[in-house]
Order: C-alpha cells, then sequence, then structure tokens
C-alpha cells in the first residue's frame, strides 16, 4: 500500500471499501475497537486490506500494518473474524523497542462482507449511523463474535439486526450518543446469559466548508481541507470563473450572487464557512446572509479594521451585530501561527475551521494537560 493509500481521509476510505463490496473482490477489515494509553489513531479508525497487498486507510503510524496485514490472510482464509490485542507498552519483546504507541490496541479483523453495506451506503447518503458489532461474547449468549445490528438515529436498530432484542435494548441510549457525537467505544452488555462487548462505531458524514471567493488563495485552503476530510464547496461571486477545472479538487464549484447565500444549501452545525472574496461588499453581503443561518464558524478574510467599517455599515442599516454573532465569526480569519506564504495562510485557516470542529481550543500539545485525544464514556445502564 503507497503512502497516499495509507493517509487517505475517512471519505475516500469509505469509497474504497464501498467499491470493494461493488467489486465483490475479497478484503478484510481492521477496525480498532478499544485503546488502553497512548495511540496513534482512536477507536473507529480503520484499515482495507486486500489479498494481493493493496488496501487504505491507517490504524497505526505503521509500526502495526505489516502484523496486520499477515493476520489478514488468515482471516480470509478461516472467512471468520477475529480479535487481536498488542500491547506496546512493555519493555521485555520487540514491541517494547521504542517502535510503538505506548498503549494497549485491540483490533477487529473482518471478512468485508454485505453486513457492511448500510454503513457505506448511509455515509455516502450523508445519513449518521450506529455499527452495534459484538466482539466478545459468553458462550450461552445466542451471538457470535462479528454480528452486527445498524443504529439508525431517531428510528433505533433495524429490524433485521442479528443482536437478540435484549442487547439491542440496552445498546440504544448509548449508541445514540456515540452516533450523535462521531465517536466510537466497546460497550459491555450483562445479560441473563453471561457478558456480551459491543463494539459501537459512530459513523457522520464528513463536515462542511463552503469557501467564498475564486482568488488564487482559495486553491490552498481547497487542498488542505479536503486532504482533512471536509467536504468542500466553492462559491465564487461577480462572474468568478465557478467551474470543477478551476479547483478540481473542491466537491462543488458554484456561481451565486452574495444575496443568494442563504438559498444555496442546508446550512447546519455541521457546515463552516470561510469568506475570502477580497471585495468589502461581497464579503459584507455574504457575511449578513451567514448571520442568518445556525453555522457557529464565519471565518472572514481581511484586517480587524475592515470588520470594523462592515460593522459600521451594519449598524447605519440598523442592523447592528449583536454579541452572539461576534462569537461565531472569525476574523482575522485563521491561528497565529507565523507565515505569509499561500500555503502557510492556508495551514491557518484550516487549522482554525479543524480547531472549532472538535471544539478545541488551539495550543501546544507539550503545554495540554492530559491524553491527547478526547477519551468517550457512553456505558450501558
Amino acid at each position: 500500500m503507497s503512502t497516499n493509500d495509507w493517509s487517505l481521509p475517512e471519505t475516500a476510505v469509505f469509497d474504497r471499501i464501498r467499491r470493494t463490496l461493488d467489486d465483490g473482490t475479497a478484503a478484510v477489515l481492521a477496525t480498532v475497537i478499544a485503546v488502553e494509553g497512548s495511540a496513534y489513531r482512536r477507536p473507529g479508525a480503520k484499515m482495507l486490506i486486500h489479498p494481493e497487498g493493496g488496501g487504505a486507510g491507517s490504524i497505526t503510524a505503521g509500526c502495526l500494518e505489516d502484523e496486520v496485514r499477515a493476520l489478514a490472510t488468515d482471516v480470509l482464509a478461516d472467512g471468520a473474524p477475529r480479535i487481536e490485542t498488542w500491547d506496546l507498552t512493555g519493555d521485555g519483546d520487540v514491541w517494547g523497542l521504542g517502535i510503538g504507541c505506548n498503549g494497549v490496541i485491540t483490533v477487529l479483523l473482518e471478512p468485508l462482507d454485505e453486513s457492511y453495506r448500510p454503513i457505506v451506503d448511509a455515509r455516502r447518503a450523508d445519513h449518521a449511523i450506529g455499527a452495534a458489532t459484538v466482539v466478545r461474547t459468553e458462550s450461552e449468549n445466542d451471538v457470535t463474535v462479528g454480528d452486527r445490528g445498524h443504529y439508525v438515529p431517531n428510528d433505533g436498530f433495524a429490524e433485521d439486526t442479528d443482536l437478540p432484542a435484549s442487547i439491542a435494548d440496552e445498546l440504544a441510549g448509548p449508541t445514540q450518543k456515540l452516533v450523535a457525537a462521531g465517536k466510537s467505544e466497546t460497550l459491555t452488555v450483562e445479560t441473563d446469559a453471561g457478558s456480551v462487548d459491543v463494539f459501537v462505531d459512530g459513523v457522520r458524514p464528513p463536515p462542511d466548508l463552503v469557501v467564498f471567493g475564486s482568488g488564487h488563495d482559495v486553491e490552498p485552503v481547497v487542498e488542505l481541507a479536503t486532504r482533512i476530510d471536509f467536504r468542500v464547496t466553492v462559491v465564487s461571486f461577480r462572474g468568478g470563473r465557478a467551474d470543477d477545472g478551476r479547483f478540481p479538487q473542491a466537491d462543488a464549484v458554484v456561481s451565486a450572487s452574495p444575496r443568494e447565500v442563504t438559498d444555496l444549501r442546508e446550512w447546519n452545525a455541521d457546515t463552516y464557512a470561510v469568506v475570502m472574496s477580497h471585495n468589502f461588499l461581497d464579503d459584507r453581503l455574504a457575511l449578513e446572509q451567514l448571520l442568518d443561518t445556525p453555522i457557529e464558524y464565519i471565518g472572514l478574510m481581511g484586517p480587524q479594521k475592515r470588520f470594523e467599517e462592515i460593522r459600521e455599515d451594519f449598524a447605519d442599516e440598523d442592523r447592528p451585530i449583536t454579541d452572539a454573532e461576534l462569537e461565531r465569526i472569525y476574523t482575522p480569519i485563521g491561528l497565529s501561527l507565523g507565515g505569509d506564504a499561500p500555503y502557510q495562510i492556508a495551514v491557518s485557516i484550516v487549522a482554525e475551521v479543524l480547531a472549532v470542529t472538535h471544539d478545541r481550543t488551539p495550543q501546544h500539545l507539550s503545554r495540554r494537560g492530559g491524553p491527547i485525544h478526547d477519551r468517550t464514556s457512553a456505558e450501558t445502564d
């Protein structure tokens, strides 16, 4: 597998999984289902493995991929899922020699089959979904490792679920929380026949980033945002070139009037906007429209003085910007990282959007107390 395949964004990994299902090609899906201590990826990270050596995605920084590939051959031969755990914390064997992540990583390896189809279909259709997969069971329980149920928000588990009603009922509440947060966790369900461990994978569509502008500085923003798994739409104003060839990495390129912004799409909490048309009137009109949507991030290119002039225009029209609205406007746009080259500016913009998406206050990791990644907790009752 090439470096490019290893570093694919999640959307591209799901696309590869879907194409593999469509082609009927034999493959194994490896998914991180539990982590103790430090690890490069968190539960829910996926790696598609083809027997001839191809694949997509990553579950570690590279220290386990060869080992996982070797096990995938056995999984295909057996035709059954298996659970493997690697302890990278010790100092008595090869995994403790500084090549690991100083954590314990548990991975589900399963032959990719049609039971995964509802997951890729939901994500492609921009719907959230939960996948609950049995990863350990007492012998008395009428379930086996690999049995799966699909959870649809507001509807619950699908009727064709492999999970007994008693287990599905216990999982419904925690699964709803994990799907809403886009998080994944292995949960233990206690039944009369013994305990069952179920890996609940909360799968959500990628967040949307809408970039307003058609200048050369838009291109690096689109490229970087796409690489970190934003679905990017470019909106050009006033006759700006609006074709796919201008921004080939964007998911969509459209032309519109600044007065039509609210009608362009459905605006929701998973949508973020960057306004960088460099035209005072266009930016002012777009900002007014965006403030009428529920989005929580509106990044506005330009110095603070320019924004003060926009605020004066709003006030002159008896439409002052409220304190609550000011909380949603980020201008000057971007993090203070230094540098003024196009890609340096784009990195600061995209990094700020990413931080807001994950509800983080940017800071040096060396000065962050506690773990790098947030821990989830969605235990069953």
